[in-house]
């Protein structure tokens, strides 16, 4: 057994994170062993589900993003699914969420509404661009951080040049 793998034994995560950094940041956390619940949209899922490629077991982009945990679904408006929701909170030591900026807060779930249920919760917010300023409602998917961040210089075609970030997403104003 690898003793690594037990570091986080014992600590319970509530995962609302969906797509890329918030799945892999709570994968890495089940993988020293904390026990991930992820929640999800019924009938939908996270999005990444719907990514490709696909196994007879469905999507392996969310199989590998999404390993060691369980997941639930709940309707973040249902008042009857919040309550539950509130209820796991309690029981839980992290919440990791990647909502757009005051999103959370709309949905009851910023960090001073789970504060009040659980005093000593650990809450990770991921955004691609902050919680506030100008460019904090700006989507951040992979592509997008890429561009803004200069990786896409080191992308293109074997046949041609490098993909220039600057012309992939102009920030406006700049």
């Amino acid at each position: 057994m690898n003793a690594t793998k037990q570091l986080l034994t014992g600590v319970r995560v509530a995962d609302f994170s969906r797509v890329l950094a918030g799945p892999y940041a709570t994968a890495m956390l089940a993988d020293q062993g904390a026990e991930v619940v992820k929640i999800e949209m019924p009938g939908h899922g996270d999005d990444s589900r719907h990514l490709g490629p696909f196994t007879d077991s469905g999507s392996t982009y969310f199989t590998g993003l999404n390993r060691g945990k369980r997941s639930i679904e709940a309707d973040l408006k249902d008042p009857e699914d919040h309550a539950h929701l509130l209820d796991l909170i309690k029981t839980c030591d992290v919440v990791v969420e990647n909502f757009r900026p005051g999103v959370a807060a709309k949905l009851g779930l910023s960090y001073e509404d789970l504060r009040a249920v659980k005093p000593d919760i650990v809450y990770a917010s991921i955004s691609g661009f902050g919680q506030h300023g100008t460019q904090a409602k700006r989507p951040a998917y992979d592509t997008v951080i890429q561009a803004l961040s200069g990786l896409m210089a080191s992308t293109g075609f074997p046949e041609g040049s490098p993909t220039p970030a600057e012309a992939a997403l102009p920030i406006p104003g700049s």
